[in-house]
């Protein structure tokens, strides 16, 4: 995670539909949540850091962070 998102407690989850993974992040002080998809043979640490980039990038939006 990057620094904005550092101390944030995120859940992420996975779930393999056919050859696609849906990765949802939640942020849990907010409960807002952030869903990205990608190939079911992409690494886990690469979804992970979109997902947690798209909250990111939902957070901001929202105004939640700067």
């Amino acid at each position: 995670m990057n620094d904005v998102m550092q101390g944030r407690e995120v859940i992420i989850e996975f779930t393999p539909i056919g050859q696609v993974v849906r990765v949802s992040a939640m942020d849990v002080k907010t409960l807002t949540e952030a869903v990205i998809s990608g190939p079911k043979n992409t690494p886990e640490s690469l979804l992970k850091r979109n997902a947690v980039k798209r909250l990111e990038y939902v957070l901001r939006k929202k105004g939640i962070i700067s």
